[in-house]
């Protein structure tokens, strides 16, 4: 059964990239509350569990995993549950954890910000709930400070479990041959990036289009998250309305953080240009608090010229050449003349901006990624090329190809780093469960409900 447990881990992780520990507050939890509570599933501390509770928690694992519904996965959210909330006292109990009332907002104003994405805005959210924003922050606002001290209980008793490398070896020959996934084609790459400068009427028509977007919303009622999903160019939150969430002032770029501050809570701002992103952008403070806020913002970008693009690929041929028939180092390179501020800082180490793991996986790449590396072998660098970044942004590069990987079996040779991941990931996963099932001697438990039960009530639905 551990083996399989440890199967079924190393696939899971491995496709996935691990699963959330905390339960999630999500427009769903608001139709759960809807539903007529059926029992007391259990009892943790002072605290109850609900089989609505339960029941939430199933729905969501069964539409995230595409897992199929039975009363053993029932049992075991239950469980999970009971998990979080053993932790949660523990953590209440620990003064050696401390939590803001700051640090709680920024946490919640987050949450409250994903929840609104996923439930389609703001409005939609406060309709789900049939409440205000401010009546569902002040609603979760307990529960939420309750995990994010569980949250930080196990993180600090996870950090503490280490593994060697014999531990990884034997975790890695415990799973059968067969059920080892075969993984895809992937690439590492570094690469130096220049931006094209925009002409003066590139800038001017996508000032007129912010300018634009911004009258509408000011003074033909038009939703602000409506126009930025319609309008912006910022890949990262035209989806979500706009919203960039909670960010600390330092957080930004200098003119993004001036305007941000002041400009007063609910207004929008005058149109402003923003050189790192080479567009127009306009923002709505929706909070603020001390240095912090809550933001929406749109972004046009200018439209780069062509003459312009003949520049940034002749500095790009120079800098190729000083690697390859001068003797500078690539990452020395990246450093000075790369205008994509993360990957220069790592001497143009390309990583996934999702998971950070260096490894592409190359069917997923861009075709402007593909269509640069294909004819290139490890060491090669590419010439000058237009591409679109990963954070979707448009530039020149030259890329570096350090490493190309076959589709394979997983092996420890070739994988042994993202195995020793998985390999930790799991014995930290066993270690809090045998802690977290150790508190079941501090903490009073009680569960009310069994397998038979639960058979039961899904024939009264």
């Amino acid at each position: 059964m551990r083996r399989w447990s440890r199967t079924l881990a190393f696939s899971v992780l491995l496709l996935l990239g691990g699963a959330a520990f905390l339960g999630s507050l999500t427009p769903d939890s608001a139709r759960a509350q809807k539903q007529p509570v059926n029992r007391i599933a259990a009892v943790v501390g002072n605290d109850i569990i609900l089989t609505s509770e339960v029941d939430q928690l199933v729905r969501q694992q069964v539409r995230r995993q595409q897992r199929s519904y039975s009363d053993s996965l029932w049992m075991q959210a239950l469980q999970n549950l009971i998990d979080q909330k053993l932790l949660a006292e523990k953590a209440r109990r620990d003064t050696t954890l401390t939590l803001s009332d700051e640090q709680v907002s920024r946490g919640l104003n987050r949450r409250i910000q994903q929840m609104a994405s996923q439930a389609g805005g703001e409005d939609r959210l406060e309709e789900i709930y049939g409440k205000s924003i401010l009546e569902i922050k002040e609603t979760f606002r307990s529960d939420f400070r309750s995990q994010m001290l569980a949250q930080r209980l196990r993180q600090r008793r996870m950090q503490k479990i280490d593994i060697t490398p014999s531990e990884v070896r034997q975790w890695f020959e415990d799973i059968p041959t067969d059920s080892l996934p075969d993984l895809p084609k992937t690439v590492r790459l570094s690469h130096i990036v220049q931006y094209p400068e925009p002409t003066e009427s590139a800038k001017a028509e996508a000032r007129q289009l912010i300018n634009t977007v911004r009258d509408s919303i000011v003074n033909g009622g038009a939703s602000f998250e409506a126009m930025a999903r319609q309008f912006s160019d910022h890949s990262g939150s035209a989806s979500s309305g706009g919203s960039l969430g909670t960010v600390n002032l330092d957080q930004l770029v200098p003119e993004f953080a001036a305007v941000a501050s002041r400009t007063p809570t609910g207004e929008i701002s005058q149109a402003f240009y923003n050189a790192n992103q080479e567009g127009y952008h306009i923002l709505r403070v929706n909070s603020q608090s001390g240095s912090t806020v809550n933001l929406n913002h749109i972004l046009i970008k200018v439209a780069s010229d062509e003459s312009d693009a003949k520049r940034v690929k002749s500095v790009l041929s120079s800098v190729r050449d000083s690697i390859l028939n001068h003797g500078q180092p690539f990452e020395l390179m990246a450093r000075r003349h790369s205008e994509e501020s993360r990957t220069a800082e790592n001497g143009g180490r390309v990583t996934d901006p999702q998971s950070g793991t260096r490894d592409l996986v190359l069917d997923a790449l861009n075709p402007s990624w593909r269509r640069t590396i294909r004819e290139l072998d490890e060491g090669d660098i590419s010439r000058p090329t237009n591409v679109t970044l990963l954070n979707g942004d448009e530039a020149y590069h030259i890329v570096r190809l350090d490493r190309r990987t076959p589709a394979h079996q997983a092996n420890l040779e070739m994988d042994y780093e993202r195995i020793r991941r998985l390999a930790l990931q799991d014995k930290r996963n066993r270690k809090m469960k045998e802690w977290t099932n150790s508190l079941r001697d501090e903490v009073y438990v009680d569960v009310r409900i069994t397998k038979d039960d639960v058979a039961a009530l899904r024939s009264m639905r």
